[in-house]
């Protein structure tokens, strides 16, 4: 349960840099984060658990979308 909820908090931070625009993230925020989700998406294949592959693996990719829209929709209003 911690992970379907960690991993869906992102989703509305996405929908706002759609709609607003990146400028209130910051890029060593979202690499930071985006490390520490790899960090836990390893341990989770070292440990051979899918729950935190998946959870990890779907994090890192909004973390990814993220950075994208970043650097897409920086200055929208």
């Amino acid at each position: 349960m911690a992970a379907v909820c960690t991993t869906i908090a992102f989703v509305p931070q996405i929908v706002k840099i759609q709609k607003q625009g990146g400028r209130d993230l910051s890029y060593p925020m979202l690499a930071l984060y985006l490390t520490g989700v790899l960090l836990w998406f390893a341990y989770g294949w070292i440990l051979q658990r899918p729950e935190m592959l998946w959870a990890n693996g779907i994090t890192a990719l909004l973390v990814v979308v993220a950075i994208v829209l970043k650097a897409s929709h920086p200055n929208k209003v």
